[in-house]
């Protein structure tokens, strides 16, 4: 029987509750026809995408904002007052998008449209900082146990398909902990895909390689270079509706199309770091946070001396991350958990925007929804608690939202077996010190899969989907950014002062600043206005000649891991 059968009969049996007892990810609609009543579902933690416009009594609902845009009651307008938000965090949170009018519907969430009227519904939420019955009185012996279970039933029921199976592997800790888990309920070679440029500070091949190895897998790689991101940068754009948060999407679109060579259906180890604290940012912001409620009873006067006379007189690095820390960031969410981290902050964003944007560079703007989840009440009684929830509410939904679209993009399906719900519940109740024990992240899944894995995998440093986006804007390819940020259409549009944008892509290019998130998101915004608000489609980017950017050969190539 298929997927939709069990549901169209789940809604016969137990009406809208029949969510309730749904497993996986979903996104999917409804019509009662003897009741003239729709029911929108999207799955708890927001695996597949769905989105809404409710427009005088009408509804118009689909997977892409590009399906909503198809119909000619809506056209195509920027949410500005989302504008500032964008260029901090590097998306959209909550329930809004940077379409004016056309929202999403939230993980976790229900809709019902009926005589014209929209009622939305949570029906799940994360339950974080909670002990339940099974969490209570465990050893972490125990625990590592029963979150080692639960891990490996996920998986096994993602493997559950009749068209053949892969793995995206990085090389990481989660990936690598996936297709070792993957690797030992299969009767045939495991099939990985790894993605990487040819640089190797920006390149985790080599790990990837090791764990191919050490699983017996088939393994097949690309390689892919600046001419190759760049040329397909403006279709990617198309493709996920809003500006790209990260420059990871476009290498994974090119290994989700190598992938679709040979599979139909990946797993992938997204959610894991949201879920067990794996980023470097929650260490530094619990650090920085207690520090910083220490240091802000030292009177004032002696603060101020320590950041204009001592900070100053630092070595370069160590003053970069004096600024960054509670010597010089306020003790508050606003500003130690999100401008602290913010692509383009907001002092700098009202010295970089028009004074009409500028204008929206508040914190309510910015951070308005993530302090909302932030703040929101869910059992939860630690810090690190607040993070991750509040990650796992806007950032996550942001990462799975590029996971869909650009394997969707290349017509593969995407599993997540960290997010089965049962294994996210277990783990939201986990002890802060089963995930952040010390300065190591993921305590308890590098214990559960330490028998799994080579050494070197458990205990290397995160890199994350690394791009070598920073260099190439300090060569050739920093043309490429003035064109799109300084010609004539841009500066018409009003979103940025070109003597500021001038001056960002200089003090990048020679070294002075950092300037490649910014950069980036600011490029991002353009191309996405003239894609999707100007009606242009996809984009042509300037080209720059091949060879001059020392990157990669666009070569796809097979590692047999015997």
């Amino acid at each position: 029987r298929s997927d939709t059968e069990t549901i169209v009969h789940a809604y016969e049996e137990w009406g809208d509750a029949c969510v309730e007892r749904l497993r996986g990810m979903f996104a999917f609609a409804i019509w009662d026809a003897p009741r003239h009543r729709l029911l929108l579902a999207r799955d708890r933690l927001g695996v597949k995408p769905l989105y809404f416009a409710h427009l005088n009594g009408r509804l118009l609902f689909g997977s892409e904002i590009k399906a909503i845009l198809a119909s000619p009651l809506i056209q195509p307008r920027a949410n500005e007052a989302a504008v500032p938000e964008l260029l901090s965090t590097r998306y959209v949170s909550g329930d809004e998008t940077l379409f004016k009018g056309i929202y999403r519907l939230m993980p976790g969430h229900t809709l019902v449209f009926e005589d014209g009227r929209v009622t939305v519904r949570q029906y799940w939420d994360v339950p974080t900082g909670r002990s339940s019955d099974e969490i209570a009185g465990l050893s972490d012996r125990d625990a590592v146990e029963r979150f080692r279970e639960l891990l490996t039933e996920s998986v096994r029921l993602r493997l559950m398909a009749d068209v053949p199976l892969g793995m995206f592997l990085s090389g990481g800790l989660d990936s690598s902990a996936i297709a070792a888990l993957m690797a030992g309920m299969i009767d045939r070679p495991l099939q990985t895909f790894s993605v990487a440029f040819k640089d190797r500070a920006f390149s985790e091949l080599e790990y990837a390689r090791q764990v191919a190895r050490a699983i017996k897998a088939d393994a097949h790689e690309i390689v892919i270079d600046d001419q190759d991101f760049f040329g397909a940068l403006p279709r990617m754009i198309w493709h996920e509706d809003e500006p790209i948060a990260h420059p990871s999407s476009v290498p994974l679109y090119f290994v989700s199309a190598l992938a679709a060579r040979h599979v139909k259906v990946v797993l992938t180890g997204e959610g894991s770091d949201e879920l067990l604290a794996g980023y470097g940012k929650y260490f530094r912001t619990l650090v920085n946070w207690r520090a910083g409620a220490v240091y802000g009873a030292i009177p004032a006067p002696v603060r101020d001396w320590v950041l204009d006379r001592v900070v100053p007189r630092l070595p370069a690095s160590m003053a970069r991350l004096a600024r960054r820390s509670f010597l010089s960031v306020p003790a508050t969410p606003e500003a130690m958990v999100f401008d602290n981290f913010a692509a383009i902050g907001l002092d700098r964003q009202r010295t970089m925007l028009t004074p009409r944007f500028a204008g929206l560079a508040t914190p309510s703007h910015a951070y308005g929804p993530s302090r909302a989840f932030f703040d929101k009440p869910n059992g939860s009684s630690t810090m690190l608690d607040r993070l991750l929830y509040t990650d796992i509410k806007t950032y996550l939904v942001e990462l799975l939202m590029k996971q869909d679209q650009m394997s969707m993009a290349a017509s593969i399906e995407s599993r997540v077996p960290f997010l089965d719900h049962h294994l996210v519940e277990f783990a939201a109740a986990l002890p802060p010190r089963m995930k952040l024990r010390g300065m190591t992240t993921k305590w308890i899944l590098r214990e559960a899969v330490r028998p799994l894995l080579p050494q070197e995998i458990l205990t290397r440093p995160k890199m994350g989907f690394p791009v070598p986006f920073g260099p190439w804007m300090q060569g050739p390819w920093q043309n490429v950014a003035r064109d799109v940020l300084l010609d004539s259409r841009s500066r018409q549009r009003g979103i940025v002062e070109p003597e500021a944008v001038e001056r960002l892509i200089a003090a990048h290019a020679t070294g002075q600043a950092q300037g490649s998130d910014a950069i980036w998101s600011l490029m991002n915004l353009e191309l996405w206005y003239r894609t999707h608000i100007d009606g242009d489609g996809v984009q042509t980017l300037p080209t720059v000649p091949a060879g001059t950017s020392a990157e990669g050969s666009g070569t796809d190539t097979r590692q047999n891991a015997a």
